[in-house]
């Protein structure tokens, strides 16, 4: 196929085909999505059941354990995680990889089947589960609401309207309010009345449920048609309440709830959450974006109506940014974009400096043109424009001209030996095309383990192979049809320079010169490679290991854990002083705190924390992101000093899938054993000065009381178990009676003393219990026996419906991977009870895992790699000179991350794995020449010193662009390992490549020596 031939003569259709692909490239540019990072599944479901009453190790038996068995049937289940608190499960179902976000819902509904068939099996008074299969869900537009002088309910009401009001935005897909304190209307009993009259509080209770139920009386004929009957609730107002009526067992008379009971509207105590913005009480608002939608429009919509909505706010009350993800993303995409423009400016600047202003401008013509095509292709396949595609074109700009460069260099080679611009260039073209073809295949495939990858790090860095297949394979194309058309029009090569020998300079001279040297000496020059890259892995050993880099968001986070069993209210207080502190530091321009679980999820990567009294969390939002390590530092000494109960994890936001530090698991069946293995491995951690949050995910053990009833005394009175359970509840927290219509909203109706008893065990025997026996209220400690004071686990995690104790770190300085390494042998050497196991989670687990799948992957990619080289030249010796020259460019990489001193992680896997494509593909091009400068008659050792010299500029070329267009890379955190293992390693290997090469060459087949 004599591609070139044909595009010089229909110059009209490759007119056409240039025109739409500019114009639609730059459609495509505006049209297509943004995202600062890009998206990927979190296949993970959160099943709540209550089970009020019960211990942790209840719940554990009694609903974690059936639930998780019901999830252990699903084929497509990954692991499961649980937490068993007294009175609640929480359990964690995780999919494989391979379902996606189009896959997930099918699976969720398998699931609530189950789950809904496991349900029926649970125990008397256990709730039915609550399923969130939405807990992936991102709110990128998240504010906090406040009203100074304004009551919680005054928030709520503001907030739901907010709510209504932005819900008509463009591309809004969900609204979530969180951080809303419960209203319920309590009602607080006189116990000397009652007691007086005759009336239990189970006959308030049963009233109000009488009155406050929606009943059915049926159906009646009204004419030809029927009307169904309805008798509605009669509690809908306060007034209500304290009019209803209960009759007195001492007395016929009836006695209004009024008079017994009073009755009002407050919050329920404790709340389980709170959230404070700067101080002040807030609600949170998060907005996410419907699936497909663009983020950039839909965050400029919900701003014009925010600015009608401001102005209609009752005074005192405003709406404060904690994440706004569409100015996130247009910011993020415009420096990738400028990141874009520069690099291609280089690589322009550079092609115009070594090969001449016209071949400069021919090759950046066809690079204009395949960034737009990429556009183009890239908006009709759905991928969207954020960090991961955008760097894929930087880093794919080099290898876009390599192509070009070939066809470009070919050409003035040919009109320089005398032939006619139109016969160099077909000619060119039809010994490079498919030769080229193949190198550009294999450079695709070097990045082919990241497609085929199915985790979650595949999935977030999927786009990268996207971009660089759809750009490399367009480069291809162009480079074979748009640069010879080009080439005809624009090049031109003096008379006096068409039949001056191409290859007479110094540099080639040098050139020739130095690799014959080294092919007469080859046995020294392949030992002194061999050396040298001995050397590379030895000194590989001092890079640093990491696996994804902090991001440079402007905002860290402080999650505080209190020693277990904290109330709500204490942690409160707690997280409060610690952000008015935080804000007194300079720098800092805005403090959201929340107590009792974590924010909504406002960005991919940040997992909130489940539900615990004893948790809160703050997101410190600062005015220049260079500040954070230095705020760290200062509230790590401050809470060092000021609140050392407090276990505090410091950090920066990261970029890409992230898990904490260093996690050590124990799994066994016996607490009391978890518990001792786990404070020696907190002994181990706690011996590194550079460990710190070192904590337990069980926390330590709590009181519980617990009260011996006195069985004869129990029924005498009539008093049975649980009434004394009731009576103490409605002692503390009180009891819901019934609902409160209050329009669309439902209020729990909440029965209890009107003595709070909760300040500790003086006065808990003073609590009455109703006597049926008796008809009159008697205190407890007539009851029961005696108290005792019992210590119990506070929580029950589990892995895979194993028992799992998590001990976790993480490091104050350096690495996790140099902790772990610190940390790993200690632990390893602990003797551990027969059935006890330790495992290693944390981010040496998720990195693993990572490193794990795109390994098992790699052998793919280098296998198909391998059978083009050998379609290509029909050779095995040809690819096994080719793959033995890959192993070069460690020498660099290993040099070029040392003096950085960047840390060797996932990214920097993947440009390793990127190396190996582009130095394979100046190989073939390499070795390609050798066999036509064979075809062509030439020896064999004039051949192999030919070819190497007619393509030391283009294979030189191609490398300085690469490299040089990196250097925007060098200064983003993401890509900064990236950038700099390309670079060193492409360097030093393209020198070495372009001598070891031609030796190999020499020694596989058997040159003579010159």
């Amino acid at each position: 196929m004599k591609l070139a031939e044909y595009s010089l003569k229909n110059r009209a259709v490759l007119w056409a085909c240039v025109a739409l692909t500019a114009l639609g490239g730059m459609a495509s540019y505006k049209n297509i999505g943004r995202l600062e990072d890009p998206e990927f599944s979190i296949k993970v479901a959160v099943i709540s059941t209550q089970y009020p009453g019960a211990t942790a190790e209840q719940v554990e038996e009694e609903v974690t354990e059936p639930l998780e068995t019901a999830l252990q049937q699903l084929k497509q289940l990954y692991e499961i995680k649980s937490i068993s608190r007294p009175g609640i499960s929480i359990i964690q179902a995780e999919m494989q990889d391979q379902y996606d976000k189009e896959s997930l819902p099918q699976v969720w509904d398998e699931m609530r089947r189950k789950i809904g068939v496991a349900a029926k099996r649970l125990p008397p008074g256990a709730s039915d589960p609550s399923i969130n299969d939405d807990f992936g869900d991102v709110y990128g537009i998240f504010f906090a609401l406040t009203g100074n002088g304004y009551s919680a309910h005054d928030l709520k009401e503001i907030a739901e309207d907010i709510r209504l009001e932005l819900m008509v935005c463009e591309d809004v897909g969900r609204i979530a309010l969180s951080g809303l304190q419960q209203e319920v209307v309590w009602l607080k009993m006189n116990q000397e009345k009652l007691a007086m009259l005759g009336i239990s509080p189970m006959q308030i209770v049963q009233t109000i449920q009488d009155q406050d139920s929606i009943i059915s009386g049926g159906s009646m004929q009204i004419g030809a048609q029927e009307a169904r009957i309805r008798i509605s609730a009669t509690v809908d107002q306060v007034k209500s309440l304290n009019d209803l009526l209960i009759s007195g067992r001492k007395s016929n008379e009836k006695v209004r709830v009024g008079d017994v009971c009073t009755v009002e509207r407050g919050y329920l105590d404790p709340s389980p959450s709170h959230i404070y913005f700067d101080g002040e009480q807030a609600v949170g608002i998060g907005i996410s974006t419907v699936e497909g939608g663009n983020v950039i429009k839909m965050g400029n919509s919900v701003g014009e109506k925010l600015l009608e909505i401001s102005s209609k706010l009752p005074f005192g009350v405003e709406l404060h940014r904690i994440a706004y993800q569409s100015e996130t993303v247009e910011k993020a995409v415009n420096g990738f974009v400028l990141n874009l423009i520069e690099a291609v400016a280089i690589v322009l600047l550079v092609l115009i400096l070594f090969m001449g202003w016209r071949e400069g401008f021919i090759i950046g013509v066809v690079l204009v043109i395949t960034i737009l095509g990429t556009f183009l292709v890239m908006d009709k396949m759905g991928v969207l424009l954020q960090r991961i595609s955008l760097g894929a074109l930087i880093i794919a700009l080099g290898m876009l001209v390599d192509n070009a460069i070939v066809v470009v260099e070919g050409i003035m080679i040919g009109v320089q030996k005398g032939k006619t611009k139109r016969e160099a260039a077909i000619e060119t073209v039809s010994e490079t095309q498919w030769p080229l073809l193949g190198a550009t295949v294999i450079a695709i495939m070097a990045f082919a383990a990241i497609s085929l990858s199915k985790d979650v790090t595949g999935e977030f860095l999927k786009s990268l192979f996207q971009v660089i297949a759809i750009s490399l394979g367009l480069s291809w194309v162009f480079a074979v049809t748009i640069t010879p058309f080009l080439c005809l029009m624009f090049l031109k090569v003096n008379s006096g320079e068409a039949k001056k020998a191409p290859y007479d300079s110094w540099f080639y001279r040098s050139y020739r010169k130095v690799l014959g040297t080294s092919i007469r000496h080859r046995p020294t020059v392949i030992i002194g490679i061999v050396a040298l890259l001995g050397l590379s892995l030895w000194g590989f050993g001092f890079v640093s290991r990491s696996f994804f880099p902090n991001s440079s968001r402007p905002q860290f986070t402080v999650s505080l854990f209190l020693p277990e069993g904290t109330h709500i209210n204490q942690t409160t207080e707690t997280v409060l002083a610690l952000e008015k502190k935080i804000r007194e530091f300079e720098g800092v321009t805005h403090v959201g705190a929340f107590s009792g679980q974590g924010a909504l999820r406002f960005i991919l990567t940040y997992s909130p924390e489940m539900p615990s009294s004893n948790f809160a969390d703050l997101i410190v939002s600062v005015d220049d992101y260079g500040l954070i390590p230095g705020l760290i530092e200062d509230t790590r000494a401050y809470m060092n000093e000021h609140l050392p109960e407090v276990i505090p994890t410091i950090e920066p936001f990261k970029l890409g899938p992230s898990s904490a530090a260093v996690e050590a698991r124990i799994v066994g069946a016996d607490e009391t054993v978890l518990y001792r293995i786990a404070e020696q491995i907190r002994s181990i951690f706690r011996e590194n000065a550079n460990a710190e949050s070192i904590r337990s995910n069980w926390g330590n053990p709590i009181k519980s009381v617990e009260f011996e009833v006195a069985e004869a005394r129990s029924r005498e009175t009539g008093v049975g178990r649980m009434d004394i359970a009731r009576s103490i509840q409605m002692a503390n927290t009180g009891v819901v009676a019934g609902v409160y219509r209050d329009g669309n909203d439902l209020l729990p109706i909440m029965i209890k003393t009107n003595f709070d008893y909760r300040d500790g065990l003086d006065r808990v025997n003073e609590i009455q219990v109703w006597s049926s026996g008796f008809g009159t209220f008697l205190p407890i400690g007539q009851i029961v026996d005696e108290l005792s004071i019992a210590w119990e686990p506070p929580v029950i995690h589990r892995l895979d419906r194993k028992r799992t104790l998590t001990v976790s770190a993480k490091q104050i300085k350096g690495t996790s991977n140099a902790l772990f390494a610190q940390l790993r042998p200690k632990v390893e050497a602990l003797e551990l009870p027969e059935g006890y196991t330790i495992e290693w989670g944390g981010e040496y687990e998720s990195s693993s895992e990572a490193n794990q799948k795109l390994g098992a992957n790699i052998p793919t990619a280098l296998l198909m790699m391998l059978l083009i080289s050998i379609v290509l030249f029909n050779s095995f010796r040809h690819p096994l000179i080719i793959f033995i020259g890959l192993p070069l460019a460690l020498i660099g990489v290993t040099a070029g991350l040392l003096i950085s001193g960047q840390p060797f992680g996932f990214m920097a896997t993947l440009g390793f794995l990127s190396l190996s494509g582009m130095l394979i593909k100046n190989e073939i091009v390499l070795l390609e020449q050798i066999n036509i400068e064979l075809a062509g008659g030439s020896e064999p050792l004039k051949a192999v010193i030919d070819a190497a010299v007619s393509r030391v500029r283009p294979v030189t070329m191609a490398a300085l662009t690469t490299v040089l267009g990196m250097i925007p890379l060098l200064w983003d955190p993401f890509f900064a390992a990236m950038a700099v293992t390309i670079m060193a390693g492409l360097t030093f290997a393209t020198v070495l490549t372009l001598v070891f090469v031609p030796v190999l060459y020499t020694l596989f087949f058997r040159v003579r020596k010159a």
